[in-house]
């Protein structure tokens, strides 16, 4: 493949709205992509990534952003990481460039389609057609959930406005492919669900609930919850970029791709940080395509000490809710599956008690929970608050009746999936 040269570009912040904005650590971009986007006749900007944070205060003026990583010094890993956390919870999309863009070529990756943002796999490289595909879907759904008016991005077929009388036939052809295209993507569904636990490790001591609500056919998130020995349960759950069947084929190879244990001898169960590493080896291993990426958040329970060891990877922080007290995100630090080949995960524990619920959710879920603010931090929404007092069943539930809510509402819903647990 032939490496493109760059051009050194004039880099501003955008102060109107900017369909593109390209950051990159010596403030250059590719005049393939330059090209591109003129060709597209979108409005584009190049910024240092030192002000890549500075985004998330004008996010309203972004339509899609896409990161030149192939340059940034590891120890920039979790603040980069926790920007892109950031924008993806204002629904702006960030495509992660982590090879050299290069000359178009002819094959085409079909890409996850998301609501908020995608993040590149780790290729030997990333084809000019592959980076359309992502732009051009982001700003779709970028606009699209600002209420703008959104251009077709692909060029009117004159040919066909000149001969309408073929228009019905192409239009039959249409309708037929889609009803089989949604019973595929219906029975797919099923097939998903086949891999969610059939039943859970209740005791008398643990009671467990578990929410699972696809936007579409099929999710990209999964979840689990597995009995590893007679004192300790061990569970998760995972959120692959993405709502689509791209996503949902990534959710099946995570499942599998977990590992709890040592590979030898004593064969002991690994930390939540250990999973979290060798799972993300696994990802960038695997240079999957079409910019593919995921979030996890495992925890380990040992019923016996009754002792919560948790870790997660750019996921939601798993929350604790105790009888009398506020509720507490529990913190770890953990980079993005797939993105970093080296990134750092660590572990957090907590000691439960009698009345505790614990409660994992994917994004999905993150605005019926709370919103990050950067003044106060995380601040938690009053029907959240208001449920958190009720058994883990009642909450799951509640939280559940406000997800239809909103998807009857019509409004911008992304998969949900909630795990809890209480001990009782």
């Amino acid at each position: 493949m032939i490496s493109i040269p760059l051009l050194r570009t004039k880099t501003r912040l955008p102060t109107a709205f900017t369909d593109v904005v390209y950051v990159a650590s010596g403030r250059q971009m590719p005049w393939e992509i330059r090209r591109l986007l003129r060709q597209k006749g979108l409005s584009f900007t190049v910024i240092g990534l030192d002000q890549f944070p500075m985004l998330r205060s004008i996010g309203h003026l972004i339509g899609t952003i896409v990161l030149d990583a192939t340059d940034i010094d590891p120890a920039a890993n979790h603040q980069v990481a926790r920007t892109i956390e950031a924008l993806e919870s204002e629904n702006i999309g960030v495509i992660v460039l982590t090879y050299r863009v290069t000359r178009p070529i002819r094959s085409f990756t079909l890409a996850p389609v998301r609501a908020s943002f995608s993040i590149a796999g780790s290729t030997e490289s990333v084809s000019i057609e592959d980076l359309w595909a992502r732009i051009s879907l982001n700003l779709s759904h970028r606009k699209k959930g600002l209420g703008m008016v959104c251009k077709p991005l692909v060029p009117t077929d004159r040919s066909a406005r000149a001969i309408p009388n073929r228009l019905a036939d192409r239009l039959d052809m249409a309708a037929g492919l889609i009803e089989e295209l949604t019973e595929q993507m219906r029975l797919a569904g099923l097939v998903q669900r086949d891999f969610l636990p059939k039943q859970v490790p209740n005791s008398d001591r643990i009671r467990w609930a578990a929410a699972f609500q696809p936007a579409e056919w099929v999710s990209g998130d999964i979840y689990d919850i597995v009995q590893l020995d007679e004192d300790r349960i061990g569970f998760y759950v995972v959120d692959a970029v993405g709502h689509a069947m791209p996503a949902a084929l990534l959710t099946i190879f995570v499942k599998q791709a977990m590992v709890f244990r040592e590979p030898a001898e004593p064969f002991g169960l690994l930390t939540p940080a250990a999973v979290m590493a060798q799972l993300n080896k696994k990802m960038c291993q695997e240079r999957l395509s079409g910019y593919q990426f995921a979030t996890c958040c495992y925890c380990l329970l040992d019923t016996r000490s009754m002792t919560l060891t948790y870790g997660r990877a750019g996921h939601p922080y798993p929350l604790l809710l105790r009888p009398g007290h506020a509720p507490i995100q529990l913190e770890a630090r953990g980079s993005l599956l797939g993105v970093f080949e080296h990134g750092e995960y660590r572990d957090g524990s907590v000691k439960l008690q009698r009345g505790d619920k614990v409660l994992v959710y994917s994004d999905g879920a993150e605005q019926l929970v709370g919103r990050f603010d950067d003044h106060v931090g995380f601040q938690f929404t009053e029907s959240f608050l208001e449920l958190s007092g009720l058994g883990v069943l009642e909450l799951v539930d509640g939280l559940m009746a406000q997800t239809k809510q909103a998807m009857a509402g019509q409004g911008q819903i992304d998969d949900v999936t909630i795990v809890g647990l209480e001990v009782l």
